[in-house]
């Protein structure tokens, strides 16, 4: 497993003052998602990792779904940056 091989797309000054925000805990969310599921890919039967994951997973799906819901232009400029959607074509 790799560890801290995933490149922050938030600066750190402004990781700073904005822990709490909704776009930094997404952030955050997704690298343990990336973390975790780089782990399963070695350790297939650690079913308390994977519970785990559908947690993050969900919170994560929650968050996004809050945050599409308020402002629509953040939410499509996190997701642009963490590249964790596929962009619905109409």
């Amino acid at each position: 497993m790799i560890k801290n091989s995933f490149i922050s797309v938030i600066p750190q000054e402004e990781k700073e003052k904005n822990k709490g925000s909704v776009e930094f805990q997404v952030f955050s969310f997704t690298n343990k998602i990336r973390r975790l599921t780089s782990h399963l890919e070695l350790h297939k039967k650690d079913f308390l990792s994977q519970r785990g994951l559908r947690k993050i997973l969900g919170k994560r799906q929650r968050l996004l779904t809050y945050l599409s819901k308020k402002n629509g232009v953040r939410y499509k400029k996190l997701i642009g940056q963490l590249d964790i959607r596929e962009p619905k074509i109409h």
